[in-house]
């Protein structure tokens, strides 16, 4: 269990997908996303093992939501800048966390 002063630290933001790339070098299939969050967190990049559901030629102008105060981390050649949210659905694939409705870049998740 957490404390609510834990959950308050995960900086949870709304973004949209900018770019979506193959990423060939990962383990698992995946897309590299340049997500822009707004004038105040800017531009950050993650990689996405979204690819059974999502085609990413289709992903541009999505907006998603995504943990943006993790530290980068490696990911075999690719430095990943922030955690795109999803959900597993019954076949073990990632459902991406979007708002219901279009926000500004950047809104807070809370």
């Amino acid at each position: 269990m957490i404390n609510w002063s834990d959950f308050e630290k995960i900086d949870m933001r709304v973004g949209t997908i900018i770019k979506a790339e193959e990423f060939p070098e990962a383990r698992k299939p995946a897309y590299i996303l340049t997500i822009d969050f707004g004038p105040e967190i800017g531009i950050k990049k993650s990689s996405a093992q979204i690819t059974e559901l999502y085609k990413n030629k289709y992903l541009k102008g999505e907006q998603i939501i995504a943990v943006v105060n993790f530290p980068p981390k490696q990911i075999g050649p690719f430095m990943s800048e922030c955690l795109v949210l999803g959900v597993y659905n019954e076949n073990e694939e990632v459902v991406l966390l979007r708002p219901q409705r279009e926000t500004m870049n950047g809104c807070k998740v809370g």
